[in-house]
This record gives C-alpha cells, structure tokens and sequence, in this order.
C-alpha cells in the first residue's frame, strides 16, 4: 500500500518538519494537511479526468494567496447551496481579487489582457461581463468551459470557503502527476 508521502513523492518528514512554519496551528499529521479527492464530473476536463483522485493541501493557502491558474477546491457558495448542492467543488482560479474578467469572442480577459490557457477543453461560448471580482473573492471556470457550472453561472467563491489547492492526481497510475 502506497503512502500518501510516496504518492507525494516527498518524505514523510519533509512534509512534517516543513508544515508547522505554514500556519499558527500545529500539524499533527500528515492527514491534517493533505486530504483525498474523487473527480465524479466532466467540468475539468482535459485537465481532471472522471475518476481521477487527487490529493489537496489544505494549508497551501496559510502563508501564500492563491494565484491564477491553481486548482481549488471549495465548499459551495450560498446560492450553490440553495440549489440544493452541498459537495464541495473543484475549478480553476481565473480572477483575483480587484481583476476585472470579461469573456469576449471566446476568449477571456483579465484586466483588457487576454488570458493564455493552454488548459481549455475548448474556448467559450458565451459572453460574460466585463465584472470586477470583489475583495477576498475569486473568479472561477473548469477547464471544460462549455460544460462546466463555474462562476460563469453563480458568481464569486469567497476566500474563507477554499478548502486547498489540488496538487497532484494520484489515481490512476497510468495519470499520477503533479498539478502546477
């Protein structure tokens, strides 16, 4: 049975001794910091495939702000709540905090800058803002633009509801890499 520092492909011990300077609350097991996650839909696509299980850090955002382009997982906003979805969700960060996002002529836009993706299934079909991404909140998409229910559809994910960052897939074998 493979460990989840092998499947890191770090030492047990360089993730405990490392962990403790990232947050005010100690770390007493690797459990504490890295979690599993099972990809059950299409929105990610190529990036994610369905069935792949990856492993999140859950402390990857206590010293560090989470950057364009990191995978996140988080739990639902309010009104993905009143939707009656309760899951927490996995998509890319594409707005930061004071970004201005617009999706134009199947592309996207930060800033009047137009976004390199290199990670899209296929470019967007739909119009969207321009819209100033608010304080301490995040602009979302899946890889699979056209077939993913993003922030597109519901808006902004709050900081406070990031559960971590997806950093590698471990499962299957023949697709274990690390995210960047």
């Amino acid at each position: 049975m493979l460990s989840l520092a092998s499947l890191l492909n770090v030492s047990t011990a360089t993730i405990i001794a490392a962990t403790p300077a990232l947050c005010s609350q100690p770390v007493e097991t690797l459990r504490d910091r890295f979690e599993a996650r099972y990809i059950p839909s299409g929105a990610m696509i190529p990036t994610l495939q369905i069935n792949d299980y990856l492993i999140i850090d859950k402390r990857a955002y206590c010293t560090n702000s989470p950057k364009r382009g990191d995978i996140i997982v988080f739990k639902p906003t309010e009104i993905i709540r009143k939707q009656g979805i309760e899951n927490p969700m996995i998509k890319r960060i594409i707005g930061l905090p004071g970004d201005t996002v617009e999706i134009t002529n199947a592309k996207v836009y930060i800033n009047n800058k137009l976004l390199k993706e290199n990670y899209i299934n296929e470019a967007p079909k739909y119009q969207y803002g321009p819209i100033k991404v608010p304080d301490n909140s995040y602009f979302v998409l899946g890889d699979n633009r056209n077939n993913s229910y993003d922030s597109y559809y519901w808006g902004f994910v709050p900081a406070e509801l990031i559960i971590g960052k997806a950093v590698r897939i471990y499962w299957p074998p023949s697709r274990q890499k690390n995210l960047e």
